[in-house]
């Protein structure tokens, strides 16, 4: 297992020698409105990293909240703040390449920390392409890490083969006890790409599980809270999402209980290959 002290400083180290922040608050389908606070709530609790993405209509919005509190707390720097978005879809080189100085003006943070391919549709021609727009932005300095989300291996292994001095530093699937992808992070982790784990709480579609609530009990911590460190136990970065502030800081407090293997391997058990979105990870 991995190592099991966590706290909202905890960083983890990517295959291109940075690091970023082992918890992120997701964005997901929140206004500009929602966003706005759930960040600044997220910021004030200690998270140190946020993750959108084009499609979700709100990287101005997440962008201001960080500048805000930046400005409110000169002790924090911009470096400190790990800022997340994604190319809405694949196209060609010239395409994605402005897309992504869009998304830096967007946020105005500055750049980008981690700017990620959102999905592998749109075929092995514009994957290339947008992928070389993602190494492009990095040497011009509008991004500092470049991966890709709902890959699956042969989509990986394709970009590895285009080239194998540039590997996607992240993987951002779904992945939860219930949707456990395994052969899929297995890969991921021994190819040194870190596992992104959206929907960490399975949408809180199976709170009430026996499973979950008995162990959640016994734990005494929340079914979210479970989940959450269950993920950071696999050594993935989870990206629980809230727009309540109560929620948004009870989903941090994953410090003062570890899960045993034993128990590990019981939430495990749980996969029931559950979807709670999109599954683009056989994509052509």
């Amino acid at each position: 297992m991995a190592d099991q002290t966590f706290s909202l400083t905890s960083r983890i180290q990517l295959n291109n020698g940075l690091s970023m922040p082992r918890l992120h608050l997701g964005v997901y389908l929140m206004s500009g409105s929602e966003a706005s606070s759930a960040v600044k709530h997220a910021l004030e609790a200690g998270y140190r990293a946020v993750d959108s993405a084009q499609m979700y209509r709100n990287e101005k919005q997440v962008g201001k909240s960080i500048s805000e509190y930046l400005k409110a707390h000169p002790e924090v720097k911009r470096e400190d703040i790990h800022y997340t978005t994604k190319l809405a879809s694949n196209s060609d080189y010239s395409r994605a390449r402005k897309s992504i100085s869009q998304s830096v003006k967007e946020c105005g943070l500055g750049y980008i920390d981690l700017f990620l391919l959102h999905s592998p549709y749109g075929g092995k021609q514009a994957r290339l392409d947008s992928w070389r727009a993602v190494e492009d932005a990095i040497k011009d300095g509008e991004v500092k890490i470049g991966g890709v989300s709902n890959y699956g291996e042969k989509h990986i292994e394709e970009l590895l083969a285009s080239n194998p001095k540039m590997k996607p530093a992240v993987n951002q699937i779904e992945v939860h006890p219930f949707n456990t992808r395994t052969n899929l992070t297995a890969y991921c982790q021994e190819k040194d790409i870190v596992v992104e784990a959206y929907a960490p709480l399975a949408r809180a579609l199976r709170m009430k599980h026996p499973t979950i609530v008995s162990l959640a009990k016994k734990y005494k911590c929340t079914p979210g809270q479970l989940m959450v460190r269950w993920s950071l136990q696999h050594g993935y970065v989870p990206l629980p999402k809230s727009i309540r502030q109560e929620r948004i800081v009870e989903n941090s407090q994953i410090g003062q209980f570890a899960i045993s293997d034993e128990d590990v391997e019981a939430m495990d058990a749980l996969d029931e290959v559950l979807v709670t979105d999109w599954d683009p990870l056989d994509a052509d």
